[in-house]
């Protein structure tokens, strides 16, 4: 299982992406059916699945966040462990594990005490009704007993990919997943605990995962270790790794702000079923960026570990390839999302209600889901070559200076049918954002590569 971390700078780029990037897409693609087994089981209960998955739909905020929480320490600091490596600075890669490992435990507890103490308000708050509330508590009142699981999970998984254990990483998303699929109807059926059952089958396949993880990272065969003398913070390693994590967190924790704007909105237009119909686009929406997601992990080892050792032509064409594959995926979704949109809903829900409404709405809010690969290899690259302040402007951008402002805009504008517009705020954020991303990334990544040309490799970043 080991390997020579020289590999990164010496296998041939289109080789060494597919060879990294198979398993990072593969895990995403496993980690995205993960997330939707619960909705897929819950929304077939008999009698109350169309409630209790609108129910647990409302959670999906709440659950983004922890996610986030995790994105914030695992994707600013194995970036920043990459290029440590990159330098030949393995202590300092080191370090940032070891910091990162003990920051997520301490954001694990606070998240639990909050998940446990104020999860009825919040989700009331997210866009819950009286008909549904019921169900989303059950959900999250199991759900925050795993918290610390999917912090340290996700988190440090990233360290496992950054060093280019890639089918490591992978495996450690599979036994969760596998997991999770097993226990599911066992747990939703068989003891009759329905949306609890759902819940409680995720935290415990993510317990399974979490052990998996760590056992590799204290272990012999990862390049770098998790060690007791680098768990305490030190503000010079955290910080600059949080500040790097700062725009995949907003990416990721904006989704949460996101759905409850689209849920009281929709709440409000068009009842339950709207809001029914959304956790459906949200859950298909997963089909392209976890992907794209695990296309960017795949290459963010190799962009890293060269962007430190200073090599821009080998930066430059893991990007182009990068790009390239993205765009083509982007496309060949959205042509199967336009023809055959019920393929997808069928999935979810055998209720013909929601069926029929939700046809249009999916067409519409992935309208320009062909140029999206676009945004993910951009904004991705910028996290990979540590470039924390563009980063974070593309992720504001999107989320917080078009989308959230157009979900409010847009009724207004076309009163006749607010519940379409409401729907319609995704394509034309999506559109603007892919735009400015790109410009954005023309002259910052040519500047990158400038800077890494003219200076040496420096032991610090």
């Amino acid at each position: 299982m080991t390997q020579d971390k020289d590999f990164l700078e010496n296998e041939p780029v289109g080789k060494l992406l597919l060879h990294l990037a198979l398993p990072t897409v593969a895990a995403q693609i496993i980690n995205m059916l993960y997330n939707m087994v619960d909705r897929i089981y819950i929304g077939h209960i008999p009698d109350i699945g169309g409630l209790a998955l609108t129910g647990v739909g409302v959670c999906m905020p709440l659950i983004m966040i922890v996610s986030a929480f995790a994105a914030l320490v695992g994707s600013g600091g194995a970036p920043r462990a990459s290029i440590f490596m990159g330098q030949g600075n393995i202590d300092r890669a080191e370090k940032t594990l070891g910091n990162c490992f003990s920051m997520q435990i301490i954001i694990s507890v606070i998240l639990t005490i909050i998940l446990f103490g104020w999860n009825k308000e919040l989700l009331l708050a997210f866009g819950a009704s009286e008909n549904t509330i019921m169900y989303g508590v059950e959900y999250m009142n199991i759900y925050a007993i795993g918290t610390i699981f999917v912090q340290l999970t996700l988190g440090m998984n990233a360290f496992i990919t950054a060093q280019g254990f890639t089918k490591v990483s992978m495996i450690s998303v599979l036994i969760g997943a596998i997991s999770n699929i097993i226990l599911d109807p066992i747990f939703i059926f068989c003891f009759k605990l329905g949306v609890r059952g759902a819940a409680l089958a995720t935290i415990v396949s993510q317990a399974i995962s979490c052990i998996w993880v760590l056992r590799f990272l204290f272990g012999k065969d990862t390049l770098l270790r998790i060690r007791l003398k680098n768990l305490p913070l030190q503000a010079h390693i955290i910080l600059p790794a949080l500040a790097l994590g700062l725009s995949v967190f907003i990416m990721q924790a904006s989704e949460s702000i996101i759905l409850v704007c689209f849920n009281s909105s929709l709440l409000k237009y068009g009842g339950d079923l709207a809001v029914s119909a959304m956790t459906i686009l949200t859950s298909v929406m997963q089909f392209a960026m976890l992907p794209l997601q695990g296309l960017g992990q795949g290459a963010q080892p190799i962009i890293s570990y060269n962007f430190g050792s200073h090599n821009p032509k080998r930066v430059k064409q893991t990007f182009w390839l990068l790009l390239k594959t993205s765009v083509c995926y982007s496309t060949a979704l959205w042509v199967i999302v336009m023809l055959f949109p019920q393929l997808f809903i069928h999935m979810f829900t055998p209720d013909t209600a929601i069926l029929e409404f939700t046809k249009t709405p999916l067409r519409v809010y992935m309208a320009v889901l062909l140029i999206f690969g676009i945004q993910m290899a951009c904004q991705l690259t910028f996290n990979a070559i540590g470039s924390a302040r563009a980063s974070i402007i593309v992720a504001v951008m999107r989320k917080f200076m078009l989308l959230i402002p157009l979900i409010y805009i847009l009724p207004s504008l076309f009163p006749q049918n607010p519940t379409f517009s409401v729907y319609l705020a995704e394509p034309v954020a999506d559109f603007f954002a892919v735009c400015f991303t790109a410009i954005l990334f023309m002259f910052q990544f040519k500047k990158a590569l400038q800077q890494i040309s003219d200076t040496p490799p420096e032991q610090s970043v």
